[in-house]
């Protein structure tokens, strides 16, 4: 039976680690660095457990492992692969068996019950051709540097299954991509060809961080049955990728970047339907992905130790929940224009101090919708090294204006050996059940982790 590339490529990694490991061992040590001098062979492992201090139960137990081959070809030309075997103590993230709905068939994580299972992360080859720098194959590709939250980091979608508080390396779902650059014009242009139907993975129901703020999720009327219909995906790979262009220069200080990319929005659109029967009401939903122009840009430059950084973006079609019953699918369409301006101070030593405001502002709002028209969300970082910055402490606050709710994350890391870091922290929600931080109220946590390199 013929397998997809994700699982081929998944055999092929571990096959290559595998026959490494025997070469290793079986090869005279003459002839070792002959045979294995252009490979490259790495992992990364990591624990952490989470503790629900309001819930008084431990929430999060896992160990992920990231084997990591990389194969130099040349000097301008590497083949890099990373998998990634992931597994769940308490099964509280993503309860039972996956639910991978969102994502394509050739992007899947191959199930190895229901806590655990394995997932080809990163594939890729990377050169030089005709004086172009080409990288082909599944990657991670970041435009947004934003603190906490995302406006600009759009290419690759996110899994949610811990809402935002994965950090965002770990977060992002790594696609299938032809990711090619140029000099030009001084600067540098990157376009990209995504035939990769992957979009965010949404929690699943049941789950600790399963949304339910009517922000995000369709309120039902008391009384009325609901009919959730399965999620319509986009299946053509020729008409359905995304295409992406960014162009980047260095002008007078200035790191500047114009960015534009054509996608189905990584969030399905709750489209609804209400049907009235002699048995009572029932509301039909339809979900499903809809296309959307983005077109952004960035900035950011030094002044001495303040940095002034900032990303804005427009979205074509951004769909928001309305709760007037006289629409006609429960959305409502609308241009979207947000930004998001940075300032970072580092005038005391080991110390930095960073300030956000993100703002969101609908171009065409209709009564009834669940958000504000402008939907505003501050950040504040401190962060401090010590110990010849081997520990670090730092806080993240982040503050919906709107809702009034929020989110803080204090922590503290300290690197024990040059391949060995722990940490200790909390995620401390507050506010209202239906903002979206607040939803999260009773989801405070305890957490502890380490990374180690071998």
């Amino acid at each position: 039976m013929a397998c997809s590339y994700t699982h081929c490529g998944i055999l092929a990694l571990a096959g290559w680690l595998i026959a490494a490991s025997a070469l290793a061992e079986s090869t005279p040590d003459d002839t070792k660095s002959s045979l294995l001098s252009n490979h490259r062979f790495s992992a990364v492992l990591e624990s952490e457990a989470a503790y629900g201090t309001a819930t008084d139960r431990a929430d999060k137990m896992e160990f992920v492992l990231d084997p990591q081959w990389e194969y130099r070809w040349s000097e301008d030309t590497r083949v890099t692969g990373i998998a990634r075997l992931y597994t769940e103590g308490f099964d509280h993230l993503e309860p039972g068996r996956l639910s991978q709905g969102e994502v394509s068939p050739n992007s899947r994580r191959l199930q190895l019950g229901d806590r655990t299972d394995i997932e080809l992360r990163e594939f890729y080859l990377r050169t030089r051709l005709w004086g172009t720098h080409l990288t082909l194959g599944k990657q991670q590709v970041v435009w947004g540097k934003a603190d906490g939250l995302k406006l600009l980091d759009v290419v690759n979608p996110q899994n949610f299954r811990e809402f935002i508080l994965d950090n965002f390396d770990d977060s992002r779902i790594p696609l299938w991509t032809l990711n090619a650059e140029w000099s030009i014009g001084g600067g540098n242009l990157q376009l990209l060809w995504i035939p990769d139907r992957t979009y965010h993975k949404l929690p699943q129901t049941g789950g600790t961080f399963a949304f339910s703020s009517p922000l995000i999720v369709p309120q039902a009327p008391p009384g009325v049955a609901v009919n959730l219909r399965p999620l319509e995906r986009p299946n053509n790979i020729a008409t359905d990728s995304d295409i992406g262009m960014r162009f980047s220069k260095f002008w007078h200080g200035w790191d500047l970047t114009v960015n534009y990319l054509y996608h189905y929005a990584d969030f399905p659109v709750f489209f609804q339907s209400l049907h009235l029967t002699p048995g009572g009401a029932t509301v039909t939903v339809n979900p499903r992905y809809v296309r959307n122009h983005l077109i952004g840009g960035a900035f950011s430059n030094a002044f001495g130790n303040l940095t002034m950084r900032g990303e804005a973006i427009y979205n074509t079609d951004q769909f928001v929940l309305t709760r007037n019953r006289r629409d006609g699918d429960g959305v409502i369409k609308s241009g979207e224009i947000a930004y998001v301006l940075g300032l970072d101070w580092s005038g005391m030593q080991d110390t930095l101090v960073s300030a956000q405001l993100f703002q969101s502002w609908l171009l065409h709002p209709a009564g009834g919708i669940v958000r504000d028209t402008l939907d505003t969300t501050t950040t504040v970082l401190l962060r401090r090294h010590f110990l010849n910055e081997t520990l670090d402490a730092e806080v993240l606050w982040l503050q919906s204006v709107n809702q009034g709710d929020g989110l803080i994350r204090p922590k503290i890391s300290y690197e024990l050996r040059d391949n060995l870091k722990i940490w200790t922290g909390f995620d401390l929600f507050y506010g209202d059940r239906n903002g979206l931080f607040g939803q999260f109220d009773r989801n405070d946590r305890l957490v502890i982790g380490m990374e180690m390199g071998i």
